[in-house]
Parts: C-alpha cells; structure tokens; sequence
C-alpha cells in the first residue's frame, strides 16, 4: 500500500506525462525515491526546473483521498511493479503508473485480447456487425477490448457479455462514472463478467481530451485491432495508429464504397490492414500463437446454433463442439477427424498428430473435402466444416 501511494502522488503531480513519467522513473529508480528527493538531488537527476515544483510538493492528502475512495468502492490500484499489471502494457513507452480497476481483470498472456472500436454514430449495419463480431471473438476464447462509447463499442462488448465471456472495458473517465448514461446496464454487465480499466481516479469526469490518451491503452492491452465501422475522421482511426505503432495487427471491416461510415475502415485496408469479414477471420490470425487456447471449431458450431435458432430455416444444426457424423469413413479418414476436433491445423501439424503418411492423408483430405466434412484454408491449413 505504502508504495501504491508513492504512485498516485506522482500522477497527481501537474505536467508529467506518461512518457516522462518513465523517464523520471528511469532517473531516480521508484517513485518513493523521487517523492524524498530534494530540489539539489533533482538537479543532479537532471529533471527540469519547470518539474521541480510540482516534484517538491510532498502533500499526500488528495493521494490518500484517492485510495480511500478505491477502497469504498472496491476498485483496485494496479502500478507497474503489481502481477497482474499486464505484461503488454508494461512493456509501452507511454504505460500508464496507474490504473484503476473496477471488477476483475482477465489473466493476461493465456489467450488474445482483440480490441474492437468503430463509429459512436454507427448505423443498424455497424452494430450488427460490432455485436457479432464480440459474440464471434469471445466464443474462440479471445478476450474483448473496447472503449464502452455508444455505437460500435457498445455493441461489441455486449456480444462478447452475451457469450457468458469477460470484457474489459477503458474509459476516458474514472471507473465509477458512467458515460455514457444509456450505457449504466452494460457497465455493471462487464463489471460483473471482467473489468473497467482506467487511469483517472475515481469520480474523474470524461474529458475531450482523456479520449485519445484512453485510446492507447485499449491497443497496448490488445494483440490485434479491428475497426468495424469508421468514418474517416473516427476515433478508431486513433487507436488503429497506435496499434500499428506499438506493433499489433490492425484489422479492418470492409464496408460499401462511397459511405461516409466505411470510408475510414477502406482506407486502412487500402494502407494494409489484414481484411476481416468476421471475428472468426480475426482469432484465425491467433491460432499458432495461442495453441489451445483458441477454439475456431467450437465457435463456428455455436455461431451456427445461434443462427439457427434466430431463423428457425430448419437447417441442419451442429451442436458446439460436435464433430461431423463419422459414418461411412474409414479409419484414416476418421484420424483425420479426430486430429482437427479442437480446431484448425496446418498440414505438416495435421500429419504428426494423425501419425499416418503424408502420402495416406493427402488424397483422404481430398475425400473428406468432397464430402463436405472438412475445409481447406490459407496456407495448407484445414478445419472440420461443422456437418
């Protein structure tokens, strides 16, 4: 707790941003270090006369005031030398010294965190496909990132609550301010099944401002990026840059040419964002990164379920995690099956796990194919068609 205060008090401190934050760490070692030094030994660090002041200001009343309120309300303080601070953000240049937690935050590092953003003003298309897209990504095991904005966020973060699956949430505001306030269901929601992220403190009012800043910390936390609906002047253009910046795949929507909404999704598909047409296109992207953990298989036969149900076509149904019915195959045939029973698998992985000749599987996988059993994806990887 004693070095949680240290923290706080120099975020409070006027004038320093994160990155010079660091900086300031890097001088002095801790933030307790740079709280007792005195003007002469800040010279010597080489911080700035203009920083001095508010560095020389050792009051720590409005800081104990902010963990009072953490503790009220039972929100957590996580700071850079805290476990569960994740791993991605501590590694940015700009992470933030503090942040705020409401609820509890996913284990990070055991699967992906997909950050999805787009438009405040999407129209019934946008949401749609925010909400699938947050059903898609969660029912492969990712986690759902977003900025809990009316529009594309929103949607997105209740598709993933919908798969009884965690979201975090970061807001450009403190942990317990709603914003905005049609939104107060939907926060509860993710408080309850993951988390609010943020580094104001508590009672802090949205501000213009805080908006960007809060836009790269839904990247930081995030393996990949997709914008689903975005004019060109969007927000989620932002936080698409510092995706790229901070090295992580940038997917985009695309959407109808000449539609003001689309325009910015096609133009980062025109500058080389991986094309998604859907959230299963996007955890496609994560399978070999995350071995296991991704569920391609069980998602597409939930996906189908629930599509099913909501049209009622009486078309064949595929239960989750059901494979094909294996009558009529040979044994060959049915090792196949059962190599991609928990997802897809590139050719050479297919073989080993089959433990048959790569001259046996070959012309099986063309059979197989044939019956509608399995499919064929990029780069010599297959996947069980789901019936």
């Amino acid at each position: 707790m004693t070095e949680t205060l240290y923290w706080i008090w120099l975020t409070q401190c006027p004038g320093l941003g994160a990155t010079r934050l660091r900086q300031l760490l890097e001088l002095a070692g801790s933030p307790e270090a740079l709280w007792a030094a005195g003007e002469e030994e800040l010279a010597r660090m080489g911080v700035p006369q203009a920083l001095r002041g508010p560095l020389l200001d050792k009051r720590l009343d409005r800081t104990r005031t902010i963990l009072q309120a953490c503790d009220r309300l039972g929100i957590t303080v996580l700071t850079p030398d805290s476990p569960a601070y994740p791993d991605s953000m501590r590694r940015t240049a700009d992470a933030p010294a503090v942040l705020y937690c409401r609820g509890r935050l996913p284990e990070w590092g055991g699967r992906p965190w997909i950050g999805l953003v787009g438009s405040r003003q999407a129209d019934a298309r946008g949401l749609t496909l925010a909400r699938r897209f947050g059903a898609e990504i969660a029912a492969c095991g990712g986690v759902v990132v977003t900025g809990m904005a009316k529009g594309v966020d929103a949607a997105a973060a209740a598709g993933a609550l919908d798969q009884n699956c965690p979201v975090v949430g970061v807001l450009g505001g403190g942990v317990d301010v709603v914003y905005p306030r049609e939104n107060a269901a939907l926060f509860e929601r993710v408080a309850g099944q993951g988390c609010l992220l943020s580094e104001y403190p508590p009672g802090t009012s949205p501000n213009a401002r805080h908006f960007p800043a809060r836009n790269r910390i839904i990247s930081a936390l995030s393996d990949g990026v997709v914008v689903v609906q975005a004019a060109e002047g969007s927000g989620a253009l932002i936080t698409a840059r510092w995706a790229a910046e901070q090295g992580r795949e940038v997917f985009s929507v695309p959407g109808p040419a000449g539609e003001a909404l689309s325009r910015g999704c096609n133009l980062l598909l025109r500058d080389g964002a991986i094309l998604a047409e859907s959230g299963l296109d996007v955890m496609r992207e994560y399978l070999y990164r995350y071995p296991g953990a991704v569920r391609m298989q069980k998602a597409k036969c939930k996906m189908q379920n629930e599509t099913d149900t909501e049209n009622r076509s009486g078309a064949h149904r595929c239960a989750t995690g059901q494979r094909p019915p294996l009558d009529g195959l040979t044994s060959e045939q049915r090792a196949i099956v059962d190599a991609l029973a928990e997802g897809p698998l590139q050719l050479d992985a297919l073989i080993d796990k089959t433990g048959l000749p790569a001259a046996r599987v070959l012309p099986q996988l063309t059979v197989l194919q044939i019956k509608k059993i399995l499919n064929q994806l990029p780069g010599k990887q297959y996947e069980l068609s789901g019936g």
